[in-house]
């Protein structure tokens, strides 16, 4: 039986159009499935098959390329979904973070999942609290943890604090140490001395005084001790100057410096006036630093123990006596080493926001009223002003990790006076209003430096809680949160570098150091054109070359801090060098230009090649060799192993690089005068002239050639503006990484004889690589014939015989 069949596909389906069957004729219809083809929908989607078609449905964390929940287009595919865009994926105690077709729910700091856990997925979950003090070791032993919503506190044990004097922190690197109760001068009465015990203290009677109940010591407040012997000095006769003798020998009784302190006690007025015990106070300061003026390094941590202690005991001696004046008014004494000035009110504040002003020369203070008085009628508040405290308490007592920076900045230096400002707060305590202090600067302050305010935080300068408000080149007014002892710090503020200048730099000395090596293989090599000059031209394009090698591979190593100092004294060494043979080369230009009427250039022939070498290397040797035995520590910084900056040790290359900058800029402009009176007496022989123009041109090449351009440094100073200085530093940078190349152009190009010589050595190149080719071509040939002889049949036939 003969059957035919047409099938046309529509719509997923296959219609069998005709079955020619004879003799009957049937129609049939069946789906196909579209989803048994696993290229029906992208990767990460599920097929659904339907009655004549199909779709596709992204996986849960995914969504389709349109933006559609069922597609079936072939150029749509399954992108994963940022759940974490909905606001509500996660609590508010969370972060949430997207993964590939999910996401997760971090637990902020602090917090945890119910389970423990650090993070869940699901809108079910969530984050409470973590008791981070069920941890035993997350406060030390000396403290005890409170838990917080989302952190914790380790609060000091009664005894103890931080080392900033806090009561609390929160971190495992904190720690708590012994309080020295014993600085708080009024924790025990006139007639006991407090000693310090860890955890607490101990008021000790002083001889002749015993407690009420007949002890010779008491702990707290409250106590008191009673005169048991008549000639012992009542408690209104102990001096200021008594009273911190006691103080600190309590501290200390074998430390030397304590006990030198204590003469300050002699020739002190023994007189309860208030004047005459804040002019013992100011007085008081001499005996201190004399002792103290210039603290060495092992005794570093002992002077700031003395200083603290002391600038404790005169704010809070010199704010009692102010507190116990029987008027009001404002009460100033002074004397060699310092200034107070005292305000007591009496009477309440005149306005509400009435601002009180003290001023001691060019530092002032201004307070609100109401920190002075504390909300009620009366008050006093002290502002000191130390003529040599800074001496002391300088630079070197300066920690980056005590200031606070929002910049990296080095080289820090103590810029104004030390000032202090009480009004009876013990411990830096915080104040309901800012006070501001303007301080006078020592030294104007650049562009490169700025200022910071400080306090004096028992043992460094700190800058919590003070920052700047205004400050320019004379001055700066700091806005502080509590009150202490104040000043203000100048420090070098890290320039960033300028990435063009930095490519043009590397680019401009590796393309030097090709031609420096070019012309020294020229001058060494080439020897028709060995002379004095080309000696001279290659000495210095060796000096040259090891310099710019040297700075490029070792300029920024600065760790090891040996391997740094000698690349500093490396790179001081051969620049110097460098300078003294360009110093050599203007000389010898001079005098061969000076001679132009005499044939045989007498003087300049003359150069003798013996002293060349001893001053070309010699002189920075010596140079280099005094600088490092006068201050070794003057080579490498932490930026560059380069020469520091500080205490003018720069100058012993900026002073020999400028006297030969000075000197050949003599040398060029005489050259180019005597070049001008020649031209014009030359002016019938044409080839003299030519040579002397062409002399000519090169006495201005020169300028770059013998370092002039380098007096371009000079000018990059903070006198100089933007842009003005920004052109400069291009100019500089340009004119000097480039004087590789002007030496190989100006001697080697541009030089007629050794330009000869070029096309001598690329002649003898071409005959070499011909006469190569031709005996190669030669060889080949004879090989041809040979294996071409071998097919002669006489040779065949002779060789099988």
């Amino acid at each position: 039986m003969m059957a035919r069949s047409l099938f046309l596909p529509l719509s997923g389906l296959s219609c069998l159009i005709f079955s020619l069957n004879i003799p009957n004729t049937s129609l049939q219809v069946t789906d196909v499935n579209e989803c048994m083809d696993t290229r029906a929908c992208p990767s990460k989607a599920t097929c659904t098959n339907t009655v004549g078609s199909y779709f596709c449905t992204c996986k849960s964390g995914y969504e389709s390329s349109n933006g559609k929940r069922q597609f079936n287009d072939p150029g749509v595919t399954c992108i994963d979904k940022n759940e974490c865009l909905n606001s509500t994926a996660c609590p508010l105690t969370a972060t949430c973070t997207n993964t590939w077709g999910s996401y997760l729910c971090v637990c902020n700091p602090g917090f945890e999942t119910p389970a423990g856990r650090a993070h869940f997925t699901g809108s079910r979950g969530t984050c409470i609290d973590k008791n981070e003090c069920l941890n035993s070791t997350a406060c030390p032993l000396t403290a005890t943890c409170n838990n917080t919503q989302g952190s914790y506190l380790c609060v000091c044990n009664p005894g103890f604090e931080t080392p900033a004097g806090r009561a609390h922190f929160t971190g495992s690197r904190g720690t708590c140490i012994d309080k020295n109760e014993c600085l708080d001068p009024a924790l025990c009465s006139p007639t006991a001395k407090c000693k310090n015990t860890r955890g607490s203290y101990l008021c000790v009677c002083n001889p002749g005084f015993e407690t009420p109940d007949g002890r010779t010591h008491f702990t707290g407040s409250g106590g008191t001790c009673i005169r048991i012997n008549p000639r012992s000095p009542t408690p209104t006769q102990v001096t200021f100057s008594e009273d911190y003798k006691q103080q600190v020998t309590t501290q200390d009784p074998n430390n030397t410096s304590i006990s030198s302190v204590t003469m300050m006690t002699k020739g002190v007025p023994e007189d309860n006036n208030v004047t005459l015990k804040l002019q013992e106070i100011a007085d008081s300061f001499g005996n201190f630093s004399n002792i103290t003026t210039k603290p060495s390094q092992e005794h570093k941590e002992e002077t700031a123990r003395l200083a603290t202690q002391y600038l404790h005991r005169v704010q809070s001696a010199a704010y009692e006596a102010a507190l116990n004046r029987p008027t009001g008014g404002t009460l100033r004494k002074e004397s060699q080493f310092m200034v107070i000035e005292a305000l007591t009110i009496k009477n309440g504040c005149k306005t509400e926001n009435e601002i009180v002003k003290l001023q001691i020369e060019k530092e002032t203070m201004d307070i609100d009223c109401s920190v002075v008085t504390g909300g009620g009628t009366g008050g006093a508040v002290v502002f000191i002003s130390y003529k040599s405290f800074g001496s002391i308490l300088d630079g070197s007592f300066v920690s980056k990790e005590n200031l606070t920076l929002d910049e990296k900045l080095d080289h820090f230096q103590l810029n104004s006076k030390v000032i202090s400002g009480t009004t009876g707060c013990k411990k830096n305590c915080s104040l309901a209003k800012p006070v501001n202090f303007t301080f006078h600067h020592i030294q104007m302050v650049g562009e490169s430096r700025k200022s910071l305010c400080v306090y004096w935080d028992e043992l460094v300068w700190s800058n919590e809680g003070c920052h700047v408000i205004l400050s320019d080149g004379t001055r700066t007014v700091c806005s502080c949160s509590h009150l202490s002892t104040f000043a203000v710090l100048m420090a070098s503020v890290k320039l960033k570098e300028d990435p063009v200048l930095t490519v043009i730099t590397y680019v401009g000395l590796s393309l030097s150091l090709l031609c420096l090596f070019l012309a020294a293989l020229t001058f060494l090599l080439c020897r028709s054109i060995q002379n004095v000059s080309t000696s001279l031209h290659l000495q210095l394009s060796i000096c040259l070359f090891l310099a710019y090698l040297l700075f490029l591979t070792g300029i920024k190593r600065t760790e090891p801090e040996v391997l740094c100092k000698v690349v500093a004294g490396g790179l001081h060494y051969l620049y110097l060098a460098a300078f003294t043979w360009m110093f050599l080369e203007g000389l010898h230009l001079f005098l061969t230009v000076r001679n132009l009427r005499v044939a045989n250039y007498t003087s300049a022939g003359r150069f003798k090649k013996r002293f060349m070498y001893p001053v070309g290397y010699g002189v920075p040797a010596v140079i280099v060799a005094v600088s490092a035995a006068i201050n070794p520590q003057g080579y490498g910084t932490t930026k560059h192993c380069w020469i520091n900056i500080e205490k003018g040790f720069i100058l012993s290359f900026l002073g020999p690089i400028s006297a030969v900058i000075l000197i050949n800029l003599i040398f060029y402009l005489i050259t180019l005068w005597i070049l001008r009176d020649r031209l014009s007496s030359l002016n019938k022989d044409v080839s003299k002239i030519q040579n002397t123009r062409m002399l000519t041109f090169k006495a201005i090449a020169q300028l770059f050639l013998l370092g002039c351009s380098w007096c371009l440094g000079f000018f990059l100073t903070e006198l100089i503006k933007e842009p003005i200085r920004s052109i400069i530093a291009y100019a500089f940078t340009i004119t000097n990484v480039l004087q590789g190349v002007y030496i190989f152009l100006v001697h080697c190009v541009l030089n007629q004889q050794v330009r000869d010589e070029y096309i001598k050595w690329l002649r003898r190149m071409n005959k070499k690589t011909e006469s190569d080719s031709y005996i190669l071509s030669s060889s080949t040939s004879q090989t041809h014939m040979v294996e071409k002889s071998s097919d002669f049949p006489g040779k065949r036939s002779n060789t099988s015989v």
